[in-house]
């Protein structure tokens, strides 16, 4: 989740458009200025932190169109699209198409069912399904949440349908901003994989006083992926049975790829939640089990989710999570505490890489809620870095994961958290990760782009925007990939706002699709028409014309690298699939070493860094200059070595090979070791044997190893 402003249809209606703020987000929403008047309880602070008949009519175009339905209901959207969608691929084969790596259709059916008002479709029409919630007639004054997210008093005019005086709008976080036509009309305008994350928050929904279903985060989960089909099977109605709709739901790359090239919409269903599996931890004791995880995970999969978050906003059972800022991140870090008994800890960065800072703003009826004599603890300034990084648990997650082949957000995680889950696929070769808006520290792109992975920005403004795509465009042409966006619609983040009709460079209607093929005016809903100029990015059929402001302000190239979007998602995708997990040469291979620990309870032999087992390690004396020798059993090229360090780790060592065990030649080395999780790469050698030669201790320690790893691929 992050935040949501509107952009506009070829009617000139507003479509809900994400507009994020860096590093300043909670749950998934931003901090939004607001003038209260009255007082914000707990409440509203813990939820600003986790921070919705008639029959079909035939088309005039049945028969001849097939992107237009055989009949829709009536009176509906319009789509303020004209021209046939692009099919097939380009000159090179590839997909073409844009990527939202990050959206939340079923948002309204998460935190109980009355956050989000308005549902992405119904079956009793546009008037049932864009309808505010209850509690917000006549006036909205019970618009709790809305009062929270957009300041002011909350008061605005309830009725969707057919008027949309106040909502959707770029600045109403609490409003559907997905409905279907509106997606279509993305669709129509050029985008070819949405990926629709099914999120909730089970804190918020249980402080939150508006509620008609469970808080269990796995329930909701479960209702809003049975929904997600039931949408598909509504559009596929529309067109005259199963199959034949543009929303197209898929389950592997290969099925996307031909979705894509049939010229419809591939979507891909993603998770993010706090506590997936009921993975929470309450004082540090987590409350899952590897059982829990694995019947999780296939569960996940069953349902057709082929990627998730492990963590979201609150520490879990998992792993910890970047922070949140000022006031917001107080407030989160109290909602931590009542959820799980402990504070954010915090510790000074190894690295360039740090998590947001927590800062000392203070959220005063959010900590009069803690208990009697416990307060919020205060942080350094230099201690920006959460000491809670993958756990135990979290690593069986991820593994798991890979085993299912299916991709891992690390976006919301700590840095400490991210760095170990990137030196595990880096060890493995698993191109599994994406960042799909904006969350993840910006100095592991690089990391990111390496393995294969797949990397897309918020949905802010236009320049927002335009001035970071440039700024990673070197590494994406370095690597020859295309870029994506995160939408982050109903994820209560926020969406660009207007840039006024007087800007030097407004988007100009009608304009054209950037295949050229398409003709995209204002989007009418009701009687509202929606101007991205003046109206911002309200909802999501507006996508489109915000990705013409960006080609207006930031150039054609931007958009370009968009365009690209599908074909390097569905690489990265493509590639996770077909990973298979290399063949450990140097597994119980004979093993030497210089000198090894004595220990009367515990052996340190050498063996014990290749017997596969990760809870036994070989140890050297405490000196430098020592070395651990394997014998491979015979000569292999080797490409790949990797090494799990012990807290005693080398900072100086080399990674030598032999063919003879007399003659060595290194093939790798370092200078800058820092323990954990290293991997080794270099181009193939023939060897029968590899040594680790360790040259300077990072520690008053040896030097020791859980497990060594020797890979020909």
């Amino acid at each position: 989740m992050t935040t949501s402003r509107g952009v506009s249809s070829p009617d000139g209606r507003l479509i809900d458009c994400a507009v994020r703020r860096p590093k300043t987000w909670v749950m998934t929403m931003t901090q939004q200025p607001h003038h209260r008047r009255r007082p914000i309880t707990v409440l509203s602070l813990l939820l600003l932190v986790m921070a919705v008949t008639l029959g079909p009519t035939p088309s005039s175009a049945a028969g001849t169109d097939w992107w237009n339905p055989v009949a829709r209901p009536a009176p509906d959207s319009q789509i303020g699209v004209t021209g046939e969608p692009f099919k097939g691929t380009n000159s090179q084969g590839e997909v073409r198409g844009f990527v939202d790596a990050h959206n939340h259709i079923m948002a309204n059916e998460g935190f109980g069912g009355r956050l989000i008002c308005g549902k992405p479709f119904s079956d009793a029409g546009v008037a049932a399904a864009l309808k505010d919630c209850p509690e917000h007639y006549p006036d909205g004054s019970l618009a709790i949440f809305d009062f929270i997210t957009n300041g002011g008093d909350g008061k605005h005019d309830p009725d969707g349908w057919p008027t949309f005086k106040d909502w959707p709008a770029y600045d109403s976080l609490t409003h559907q901003q997905n409905y279907y036509a509106w997606v279509e009309r993305a669709w129509r305008g050029g985008q070819r994989v949405l990926v629709n994350d099914l999120v909730t928050n089970g804190v918020i929904c249980s402080v939150y006083p508006f509620k008609d279903r469970s808080c269990d985060e796995m329930t909701s989960i479960r209702l809003q992926a049975k929904l997600t089909y039931d949408m598909q099977a509504y559009i596929d109605k529309m067109y005259g049975g199963t199959g034949k709709g543009w929303f197209r739901i898929v389950t592997d790359s290969e099925q996307a790829r031909t979705v894509i090239e049939q010229g419809k919409l591939a979507v891909i269903l993603g998770v993010e939640t706090s506590e997936p599996f009921g993975c929470k931890q309450i004082l540090d004791i987590a409350q899952c089990d590897k059982d829990d995880i694995d019947a999780g995970l296939d569960e996940l999969y069953d349902l057709g989710v082929r990627s998730m978050f492990l963590c979201h906003k609150f520490d879990n059972a998992l792993c910890g999570v970047r922070f949140d800022e000022g006031g917001l991140g107080t407030a989160i870090n109290v909602g931590q505490f009542l959820s799980t008994g402990t504070f954010w800890q915090t510790e000074k960065c190894t690295g360039p890489q740090h998590d947001n800072p927590i800062g000392g703003a203070a959220a005063p009826s959010a900590e009069e809620e803690l208990p009697a004599g416990v307060e919020v603890p205060s942080y350094d300034d230099d201690a920006q870095c959460n000491k809670r990084g993958l756990t135990e648990l979290g690593e069986y997650a991820v593994r798991g994961m890979m085993q299912r082949k299916m991709m891992l957000e690390v976006d919301h995680m700590s840095v400490k958290a991210t760095g170990r889950v990137l030196d595990i696929f880096e060890s493995e070769s698993y191109p599994g990760v994406l960042s799909s808006h904006s969350w993840m520290d910006l100095n592991w792109t690089e990391r990111v782009y390496g393995l294969g992975g797949f990397i897309a920005q918020y949905m802010h403004g236009s320049e927002g925007f335009s001035a970071e795509a440039d700024r990673t465009k070197a590494l994406r042409d370095k690597y020859d990939v295309g870029y994506g966006y995160g939408t982050d619609m109903n994820g209560v983040g926020g969406w660009p706002a207007p840039r006024g009709a007087n800007a030097s460079n407004p988007v100009t209607y009608p304009f054209r699709s950037t295949d050229g093929g398409s003709v995209i005016n204002k989007q009418t809903t009701g009687s509202r028409t929606w101007d991205l100029n003046t109206d911002g990015a309200s909802h999501y059929g507006l996508v489109p014309d915000w990705i013409e402001d960006i080609r207006q302000v930031g150039g054609q190239d931007v958009v370009d690298d968009l365009f690209r979007g599908a074909e390097s998602y569905l690489d990265t995708w493509g590639a996770s699939e077909g990973h298979k997990a290399g063949v450990n040469l140097a597994k119980g291979a004979s093993a030497s070493a210089s000198s090894s620990e004595s220990n009367p309870f515990t052996s340190y032999a050498p063996g014990r860094a290749v017997d596969g087992n990760a809870d036994t390690r070989w140890a050297s004396d405490w000196s430098d200059d020592q070395w651990l020798r394997i014998d491979l059993g015979s000569t292999s090229t080797v490409k790949r070595v990797t090494l799990e360090w012990e807290r005693a780790y080398a900072k100086s060592y080399r990674v030598e090979v032999s063919t003879d065990g007399t003659t060595w030649q290194s093939a790798w080395s370092t200078t800058a070791g820092d323990g954990g999780l290293d991997t080794a790469r270099f181009n193939g050698v023939p060897a029968r044997y590899v040594r680790i030669h360790g040259l300077d201790r990072g520690t008053d320690w040896g030097y020791s190893l859980y497990e060594v790893g020797v890979h020909s691929s």
